[in-house]
């Protein structure tokens, strides 16, 4: 079904290094398709409401364009997090929106992103059903932390377990240094759930056992089985590595990072907006307690910029997802969220399927219970299993007088 209408794209909430492989999707596939224009929204839904439209057709107008966009780290189009009110309460976002749809001719709108943007898609395809539009609203998934619900995995989980394994591997080898009682703390993001702390599992091989402990949020800390684990560890052992989620709470329910900084700030959506300080504390804590040396690190925003250790699977279903929703919205379909459904895991196989992007919004999928060591302190094989594939392969960056070559709106 081809294109008689233009296409609008944007992105939101935090980036990955694959979104731009997402974005790379649409575009080619509405041109594919006959788009006569794809738009794109700079800083997503909050600046498309200050009127900030791109013209896509400018930027990529060759393949090397595209494969450098597929290269690039972080969102192209910007981003933001901006909660859209209930049109019940306040319908003037709503009309500004669809009054701009109209002015630019839109026919679909595509928002890459994760729970909160889809909570986007869901509201502005709602009001547009209430008024009778016929504009299509498709949703793409996008997040490192993996959990959108009713999708296998997420794009942007790949890479950022790739690089969370690759370099917590390389923090083992650098701790076996020195004939010395140490204990190494590092702290992966993830403010909910544990997706991507227990890719720290993946550090394991034939030349590494990986991480001696692997904390979740998804369990409650127990400081004193946590100590005693620490010290036996340590007592057979000169290094002992640690892996944690930021947003690991003690039995009372509370952030360890709160216990070392009560900076509360909530983003727009009620959540969270820094955990900081959870390897900290629990470094602190059994330098005080055990009397061992500690080191403290956080990996911080590096885990969703890392394109440069990007994985060729994550950056490829970046790509089909994009591509996939704007064959649904060309079908007329709207919304829903393009959703990856897994096969098989050997060999590795996966397709693209539609979801209800209502019974995605504002949901977290949490890391199964089962995939939990029972003392909560390790992931289970099934973990491995699940995760492992969707590190596989590398895209060399196009280097440049010795560093990656990049695409930015302001450098093109």
């Amino acid at each position: 079904m081809a294109w008689t209408t233009n296409v609008l794209v944007g992105q939101s909430g935090g980036p990955t290094a694959v979104i731009n492989s997402s974005l790379a999707g649409v575009y080619e596939s509405a041109k594919s398709l006959g788009a006569p224009h794809v738009y794109g929204m700079q800083y997503g839904i909050e600046g498309l409401l200050q009127g900030k439209f791109v013209d896509l057709d400018q930027y990529f107008s060759d393949k090397m364009q595209i494969e450098l966009l597929k290269r690039t780290p972080s969102s192209f189009l910007g981003s933001c997090r901006f909660k859209l009110p209930e049109a019940s309460v306040d319908d003037r976002p709503y009309r500004k929106l669809f009054q701009l749809f109209e002015e630019h001719a839109i026919g679909a709108v595509f928002y890459i992103g994760g729970n909160d943007s889809m909570d986007t898609i869901a509201k502005l395809s709602a009001y547009g059903a209430a008024i009778n539009s016929p504009i299509r609203f498709i949703g793409v998934p996008k997040t490192i932390d993996n959990d959108l619900a009713l999708t296998d995995h997420t794009p942007g989980y790949g890479s950022a377990a790739k690089y969370v394994a690759t370099i917590l591997k390389e923090v083992i080898c650098d701790d076996s240094v020195y004939n010395i009682r140490s204990v190494t703390v590092a702290e992966i993001m993830g403010r909910h759930t544990g997706w991507l702390a227990g890719a720290a599992s993946l550090a394991k091989g034939a030349d590494s056992d990986g991480p001696d402990i692997i904390l979740l949020p998804e369990r409650r800390f127990d400081e004193a089985a946590f100590l005693a684990r620490v010290s036996e560890l340590t007592a057979t052992r000169h290094n002992v590595t640690i892996a944690v989620s930021e947003g690991v709470k003690n039995k009372d329910g509370v952030f360890l990072c709160d216990l070392v900084s009560t900076a509360g700030q909530l983003d727009a959506f009620g959540h969270k907006a820094i955990l900081s300080g959870t390897s900290r504390y629990l470094a602190d804590l059994i330098r005080v307690r055990l009397g061992c040396k500690t080191r403290a690190i956080e990996f911080s925003t590096l885990q969703r910029c890392a394109s440069h250790l990007a994985s060729r699977t994550d950056v490829t279903e970046a790509y089909q997802v994009g591509g996939a929703a704007v064959e649904a919205a060309a079908e007329g379909k709207t919304g829903l969220m393009c959703a990856i459904r897994r096969l098989s895991d050997q060999p590795y196989q996966v397709t693209t399927e539609l979801v209800d992007v209502q019974q995605v919004a504002n949901l977290e999928k949490r890391v199964p219970d089962e995939w939990i060591t029972p003392d909560g302190m390790q992931v289970t094989e099934e973990f491995e299993r699940y995760a492992r594939p969707l590190i596989q392969a590398e895209l060399t960056p196009i280097y440049i007088n010795g560093v990656p070559r990049h695409i930015h709106l302001g450098n093109v």
